[in-house]
């Protein structure tokens, strides 16, 4: 073990009643919750990276809670009723982010979400979709048909738009920042650049050893790691998968705000200071996107240009001043795994690409099992 100072040893390295794994959005949120609930507890998040590493920072800033192909899909491979409490758990979350975030300090803006559908056959669905929504939104249409936008933003090979006023966007960055503050206030401890290299539980408590060979221990430990999650949870059904993103140059006058998505949500964008923010298009590759290495490739970023060159901007050819990639948690259905594994472990993982809005609620529910 290496040598610390009895400074390090009574704050940094002091014995915790809870140390967090993962200091993006689930961690962060966690802590929230749980402090807010014991305040007395003392709790330290741990994570690898000089910032938070994962999806968090890397994603498009959307605060969505699902498009209607999205819906229809995530209906037929987990039924109706996870599919509905899945929606509530995001409408949920991102309303927790407004209470207690003022939208000018995260940039929130609640210009609406859009759907581009190029086929007729969801709109079959449209009045039950709503019929299921109006106990999460309370409003009888939250998806409405809006063609007549379709010329106004200047989209081609786009025969319908569906619009969905509850939807929005934010400053990932901003967000990160002003919850970090919030649980800083709170007295709860983050070690950055803390890479954890092995846990072991033993009858009173839980040791973990770092990879710079320093030792911390914890009563419990919650383990938020989302995509990560295999070296510590090896049996856990979750797959790493890659999201490409892209950024123009900015669009004099360009005629569209909110955040846009296509084909059940494997492609989206936004109006990000009039310039298009642009990201998806995994469905074309999903082999090569279950990955953890967070780099942009040429055959999605081709795809992604083809789409906005195609279809947002048709026949503009932008210059693309950004490119990067973040990685999501995915699995066989979009339902995060929330669990109590044992007395002393727990763990919030698999948001499914939504955890901007699935954070707020999944450390709640951690909370609430502590």
């Amino acid at each position: 073990m290496q040598q610390i100072s009895i400074w390090e040893a009574e704050t940094f390295y002091a014995p915790q009643d809870i140390i967090i794994i993962g200091a993006g959005f689930t961690g962060l949120w966690t802590a929230f919750h749980i402090k807010q609930k014991y305040p007395s507890k003392k709790i330290a998040i741990i994570e690898r990276g000089s910032t938070p590493d994962g999806a968090s920072m890397r994603n498009a800033g959307f605060a969505c809670f699902g498009s209607l192909t999205e819906i229809l899909s995530d209906i037929a491979t987990m039924g109706v009723s996870k599919t509905m409490q899945l929606l509530n758990w995001r409408y949920e979350g991102l309303q927790q982010i407004r209470q207690y975030f003022n939208d000018t300090a995260i940039d929130y803006y609640n210009y609406g979400g859009y759907e581009l559908l190029y086929t007729d056959t969801p709109l079959e669905q449209l009045g039950e979709i709503n019929k299921l929504l109006y106990g999460i939104t309370s409003a009888t249409e939250t998806f409405v048909l809006k063609d007549d936008l379709i010329e106004q933003f200047g989209f081609a090979h786009t025969n319908h738009i569906i619009e969905n006023r509850f939807e929005g966007a934010l400053h990932p960055g901003k967000l990160m920042t002003a919850l970090l503050e919030k649980v800083i206030s709170l007295k709860v401890q983050i070690l950055f650049g803390t890479e954890l290299k092995s846990l072991v539980e033993k009858s009173d408590h839980i040791t973990l050893h770092t990879a710079d060979k320093r030792i911390l221990t914890a009563q419990q430990i919650i383990i938020c790691t989302n995509a990560f999650s295999k070296v510590l949870l090896p049996d856990a059904p979750i797959v790493p998968a890659r999201g490409q993103v892209l950024i123009t140059e900015p669009i004099p006058d360009l005629p569209f705000k909110g955040v846009f998505h296509f084909d059940e949500g494997y492609y989206y964008f936004r109006n990000l200071d009039n310039r298009i923010l642009l990201g998806g298009a995994r469905n074309t590759s999903f082999e090569t996107e279950y990955t953890l290495d967070a780099i942009t490739t040429f055959p999605i970023q081709q795809a992604l240009e083809r789409f906005l060159n195609n279809v947002i901007l048709p026949n503009s050819n932008p210059t693309i001043t950004h490119r990067w990639a973040g990685i999501m948690g995915m699995g066989p259905e979009k339902f995060p795994i929330v669990e109590k594994i044992n007395d002393r472990k727990f763990c919030a993982i698999r948001l499914g690409g939504m955890g901007v809005a699935l954070a707020p609620v999944v450390g709640k529910l951690i909370a609430e099992m502590i």
